[in-house]
């Protein structure tokens, strides 16, 4: 008969077992959990907001594959709620816990209680009660398995009690739980080979084939699949912003980020194309730069593991269900070597070299204040063969899917659109993978939002280099903003513009080092310093809020 422990104990001992090495929080929750977990050798770190510490979590899942573990008390569930937006839109595991009062004491005006279940429903796939300590066994392990399961996104428990205290008090006559199994992908379901068939006679009839790769195509890591499909068919690749780096942006198939985060050869490309296959992409809004690359009525060949995303924005001529690696490596033995017209891809490659040729000069600049293209080049000058690159969302997202290159080798992890996300996703990067280099690149827009996180970044031995594109204010609406206030620059300033701020100071306020960088030349030196801290560094860069990042190609009058 299995020994009978406290709720506590068996979901601090099945954490630990299940290979976890951090969990997230704000105070008061788990107390007597998060003393169990941190005696099993598991971290808890303690954030400043409860949207923070989702954050953390989420960059743990993406880097970690595991699922994040966050928590809050019933108070704070509507801030973890509102935080698990960005996780639920890129696909990422997070196992949500939270207090909730007794029926008993509900629907009574309790302190902040609101319904929680309707907080949740909208940015999960799995939201429960927890009642009972007994539960714990069968609730947590479908949790995890559900976390995981093709699409990967949140998952919530709502653990009976303010601090969920019903939970840890109760008893459970169960051994802990090693769950360590539930990892992303977790299941590679093999194509449909008549399916695939129809795509290789679809593709082999098509002169000219573009392939985009989406997040999902990324999760499956399915990158080499990816290039012996496009070498067969002479295709060039695009991908979405999610899945930049999982071939080298230097490849000569590779055209870049497709749709509103695209520099203008991509979309242009794919609109010359004449059938597009779309690998494990969502066909949205992002990566079609608003449904017009490709344009309405495209013929498109779809392959995805999750059938929901088959017909959603264009009809598939042919839509092959199957995780995207498996049904890749079907499809290259049903393609074989055809002989293909090259003159398609040549264009593209031309195209290529006109823009990174156009570009070169704002690589090398030595503008002051600093234009971004040149803190791009030297990112990508210094970051590691096995870095990670956590980006904020806007231009954030823009500079680097346009301007930093990456090789497989290394991580790139994005916002789906939270502003702020990205220093304590780098956070929990750091946590999931401590022998590598994290680098974060954030507005000072952005920044804002957490800066209190540099204080758990000291407290916590957490080591990232953090560099701010520091232009004192929202610079990709800036041009816009001042053209709608026409002949009132002051009040576009008033409105749009902050700072200047020292964020150095800010950092040293925190206990932690700052690096202000206020010429190109001394940009690629401080972040060489930053990454060869124990600690979290902050490198300030000065750059200019009129310099414009690329903008995306759409056919005229679409």
């Amino acid at each position: 008969m299995a020994e009978t422990m406290t709720g506590a104990q068996w979901l601090a001992g099945s954490i630990a077992a299940s290979g976890q090495t951090h969990v997230f929080f704000v105070d008061a929750v788990l107390r007597r959990t998060l003393l169990a977990l941190g005696d099993a050798g598991v971290q808890p770190v303690l954030a400043h907001t409860e949207k923070a510490a989702v954050y953390m979590a989420d960059g743990y899942a993406r880097v970690s594959g595991r699922p994040g573990i966050v928590a809050a008390q019933s108070v704070g569930a509507a801030n973890l709620a509102a935080g698990l937006q960005d996780a639920f839109l890129s696909r990422a595991p997070i196992i949500a816990l939270t207090g909730r009062k007794v029926p008993a004491h509900q629907h009574r005006n309790a302190y902040q209680e609101v319904d929680h279940a309707q907080l949740f429903s909208a940015v999960t796939k799995l939201q429960t009660d927890v009642a009972d300590a007994a539960d714990l066994p069968r609730v947590l392990r479908q949790a995890f398995a559900a976390s995981v399961a093709l699409p990967p996104r949140p998952v919530h428990l709502d653990l009976f009690g303010l601090q969920a205290e019903v939970i840890e008090n109760g008893k459970v006559a169960a051994p802990v739980a090693d769950l360590s199994a539930f990892r992303m992908p977790m299941h590679r379901p093999g194509p449909d080979m008549a399916a695939i068939e129809a795509a290789a006679r679809a593709l082999l009839a098509a002169p000219k084939v573009a392939i985009v790769a989406g997040d999902a195509a990324a999760l499956s890591g399915c990158g080499a699949e990816v290039l012996m499909v496009a070498e067969a068919l002479a295709a060039p690749i695009a991908t979405a912003l999610g899945a930049r780096g999982m071939i080298s942006t230097r490849h000569p198939l590779h055209i870049g980020v497709a749709g509103a985060y695209a520099a203008p050869p991509a979309n242009r490309i794919l609109h010359e194309a004449d059938l597009i296959l779309f690998v494990g992409a969502d066909t949205g809004d992002m990566l079609t730069n608003y449904w017009r690359t490709p344009v309405a009525g495209a013929q498109v060949v779809q392959i995805d593991a999750d059938p929901h995303e088959f017909d959603r924005s264009y009809p598939a001529a042919v839509a092959v269900q199957g995780d995207p690696r498996a049904a890749l490596a079907a499809l290259a033995a049903a393609l074989g070597k055809p002989k293909r017209d090259g003159a398609y891809l040549a264009s593209s490659q031309a195209q290529m070299a006109t823009w990174r040729a156009e570009m070169a000069p704002r690589f090398a600049s030595d503008a002051k204040p600093i234009d971004p293209a040149r803190l791009a080049a030297e990112i990508t000058a210094a970051l590691p063969a096995d870095g990670i690159l956590v980006a904020d969302t806007g231009y954030s997202g823009i500079w680097t899917a346009t301007m930093v290159d990456l090789e497989p080798g290394q991580t790139y992890l994005r916002a789906a659109g939270s502003l702020g996300w990205s220093f304590p996703a780098a956070l929990g990067a750091k946590c999931a993978a401590p022998d590598r280099k994290v680098l974060c690149w954030s507005g000072d827009g952005a920044l804002y939002y957490h800066l209190a996180e540099l204080e758990t970044a000291r407290r916590r031995g957490i080591a990232v280099t953090l560099v701010v594109n520091n232009n004192s204010g929202f610079g990709q609406g800036w041009p816009n903003f001042k053209r709608s206030a026409g002949n009132r620059p002051g009040a576009a300033e008033e409105i749009l513009r902050f700072g200047p701020t020292d964020f150095t100071a800010v950092a040293r306020s925190f206990g932690l080092n700052g690096i202000r960088v206020e010429r190109p030349e001394d940009i690629g030196p401080a972040l060489r310093e930053a990454m060869a801290s124990p600690e979290t560094v902050v490198v300030d860069v000065v750059t200019d809020i009129e310099a414009r990042a690329p903008a995306p190609w759409a056919p005229e009058g679409a």
